[in-house]
């Protein structure tokens, strides 16, 4: 459908000022009242004990989450795709179920399953504590994360078919010998764009942990703690500034390497 020159001008504009109001000013509120005492200002608050100590929290989460995420996510991608197995729908609704589901809800639901008083609490009587605790946090993050890896290589097992993979079998290939020289060679765009899409995930995910974590400073707040709790508990408005900060900048560097690996996988085409 061919617009007038008025409307596309309008339409670019409703949609330029709609993005302004939502996403660039906000961002650009919170940059100046980061760095309006200064550079120095910032380096200091995001250089304390407990803004290391939530970094640090947050990258052993996205260490631990991104392989088992990888792993499994290629093999349900796998199973989806060249499988044929009873209840495969029952599966692909599961895989999108933390897209439906609030983290909040998640949250609930780990601390009936793995709380003192859940089905499982009595592993803390043998000195696994899951709740409040970093593996409470890990299960809730690789909860929200499980959909993209699996929906990112999905579509590319589609695409490729199983031409290749057959032929490799008929010519004595193991499993793991095709999997390794044609499968994953195959899929490795798809798979490394979900890889990078569970790290921000992982890397902003605040309703579910909040929920599986005491959020004390130093033992177990990542950065979106460390932002809540320095704006809400602490009333330090400019630390939860530099917080956020600091996380956006991290979240930056995704968004371009997401951006880059998808000019790649273009022209990889």
């Amino acid at each position: 459908m061919k617009l007038a020159p008025w409307t596309r001008i309008s339409l670019r504009t409703i949609a330029l000022t709609y993005l302004g109001v939502l996403l660039v000013l906000p961002l650009i509120i919170i940059f100046w009242r980061t760095f309006e005492r200064g550079v120095g200002a910032f380096i200091d608050s995001v250089t304390t004990p407990a803004a290391q100590s939530a970094l640090q929290l947050s990258l052993l989460i996205v260490a631990i989450v991104v392989p088992i995420n990888v792993v499994f996510g290629v093999l349900t991608a796998l199973a989806l795709v060249r499988g044929k197995f009873p209840g495969r729908n029952l599966v692909q609704g599961l895989v999108d179920l933390p897209f439906a589901v609030s983290p909040v809800v998640v949250g609930v639901s780990l601390i009936m399953l793995w709380g003192a008083h859940g089905w499982f609490g009595g592993l803390e009587n043998h000195g696994l504590k899951v709740i409040f605790n970093l593996p409470g946090m890990v299960l809730a993050t690789i909860f929200v994360t499980l959909p993209f890896v699996v929906r990112e290589v999905e579509p590319v097992l589609h695409e490729i078919g199983d031409d290749q993979e057959q032929a490799a079998a008929t010519l004595g290939a193991s499993r793991w010998q095709t999997f390794w020289r044609i499968t994953l060679p195959a899929i490795r765009w798809g798979l490394t764009y979900g890889i990078v899409l569970t790290v921000a995930r992982a890397l902003g995910e605040f309703g579910a942990v909040i929920m599986v974590s005491t959020a004390l400073p130093g033992k177990s707040q990542t950065l979106t703690l460390l932002v809540h709790g320095r704006y809400t508990n602490d009333h330090n408005t400019f630390g939860a500034y530099c917080a956020a900060t600091l996380l956006m900048g991290i979240a930056l560097i995704v968004l371009l390497l997401m951006t880059l690996l998808e000019r790649k996988r273009g022209t990889a085409k």
